[in-house]
């Protein structure tokens, strides 16, 4: 038989980070263990039923049983637009500013390839959500690393990046609400990475995935909110942390229009479209009533307040994120991020996240996802107090 190499851009990967995680559970559970899973951020809610019922009306038109779109429906897209408008009061051309993806990991996987050439630089933030990093690799880019550190608040310090790396830049990545460490942003940040995006004509490539998981009347602003944003801005969103539908695979870029005439380009000779029921479902979640994502949000706050009162009576050091559904907590004294998790599952059968495998800038932190019941939560904290020493 044949022993076929892996390319050099598949070797160049690290193991998917997620992946490693699910192989680790699946292990533990077979072994019978009770495990809190409080890994990868899977919303353990269910979907809506408006929604549920939306797709199963269209699945069962032939009319939507054929090749979707690459651009999706123009409906979809129009509602896109007004949810947009809505929310955060920017208008987008539904024809020209606006792409639906499968899912918005497809999406930001996929934009490299339409701007990034052999060699080129692509700032990307560390500790940062894996696609960045590969996307970029996958398309002969060099992931160049911008430090997030507590000092700075988990932002990047643009002034640090060496004037010959951002010459030779193409795009940044930013990513807020925060994944992994549930930092925000705000206005003077934006303005900031516009400012540096202009003088290196670089193209901004924003994650606000969790711009709708939102705690104490705190609201996350888009990077579009700010004056001449959509001249070099893409945004990408998705409904899976909004509406519990993550398994649904369907979310959407918007803003400039060369960007999104780019990857739409890329899209078309990669993916045939969104299923058109999921493309119809994806409308009722937007154009129908928002209390399931406040309610969501109340359960995640109940699980977020239990969880970090928790750590933090038994000695860690951990605040309340403002927004996702993460808690970034730093690790016990004698411990690093790996051997962290590992005493976690070995000693208090809890599947944590270790922050080393968002990127180096993430040692020292593991990550916990509140997509668990809050008493499965409190389970979690008994069993860190019986199991682990208290920090301190």
């Amino acid at each position: 038989m044949t022993d076929f190499e892996l390319s050099e851009r598949l070797a160049k990967l690290p193991p998917y980070l997620f992946a490693e995680i699910d192989k680790a559970k699946r292990q533990a559970k077979a072994e019978g263990r009770d495990i809190v899973d409080l890994g990868i951020g899977d919303p353990d809610l269910p979907t809506p039923k408006h929604i549920i019922n939306a797709l199963y009306k269209a699945a069962l038109d032939p009319a939507n049983h054929h090749y979707a779109l690459d651009s999706g429906m123009p409906r979809l897209r129009q509602a896109i637009a007004k949810w947009y408008k809505k929310r955060f009061k920017v208008h987008l051309d539904p024809d020209t500013e606006v792409l639906p993806l499968i899912g918005s990991k497809e999406g930001i996987a996929h934009i490299p390839l339409a701007f990034v050439n052999q060699g080129d630089y692509v700032l990307v933030p560390d500790p940062c959500y894996p696609p960045y990093k590969n996307g970029t690799i996958f398309a002969g880019g060099v992931p160049y690393l911008m430090p997030l550190l507590a000092e700075n608040g988990f932002l990047p310090d643009l002034g640090k990046i060496k004037s010959g790396v951002a010459n030779k830049a193409k795009m940044i990545f930013i990513n807020y609400p925060n994944n992994p460490t549930g930092a925000v942003a705000d206005e003077e940040f934006y303005k900031r990475v516009l400012d540096f995006a202009h003088r290196n004509n670089i193209l901004v490539c924003s994650d606000a995935a969790y711009s709708e998981v939102r705690y104490d009347r705190y609201r996350p602003m888009s990077i579009l909110e700010m004056v001449g944003a959509k001249d070099r801005t893409i945004e990408f969103h998705s409904l899976s942390k909004s509406y519990n539908m993550t398994g649904w695979r369907i979310g959407w870029a918007c803003g400039n229009k060369k960007a999104i005439q780019g990857l739409a380009k890329v899209k078309s000779n990669i993916d045939s479209g969104i299923f058109q029921a999921i493309q119809l479902a994806g409308i009722a979640a937007l154009e129908g009533s928002q209390g399931s994502v406040e309610k969501a949000n109340r359960i995640y706050k109940g699980r977020r307040d239990a969880l970090v009162n928790g750590l933090s009576s038994l000695g860690w050091r951990v605040s309340k994120p403002k927004a996702t559904f993460y808690v970034w907590a730093k690790v016990l004294s004698g411990y690093n991020s790996a051997s962290m998790a590992k005493a976690l599952l070995e000693r208090a059968d809890i599947i944590a996240t270790p922050g080393s495998g968002f990127g180096k800038y993430g040692e020292g932190y593991i990550r916990m996802a509140l997509t668990v019941p809050k008493d499965r939560i409190k389970t979690a904290v008994q069993r860190i107090k019986r199991s682990l020493p208290r920090h301190g």
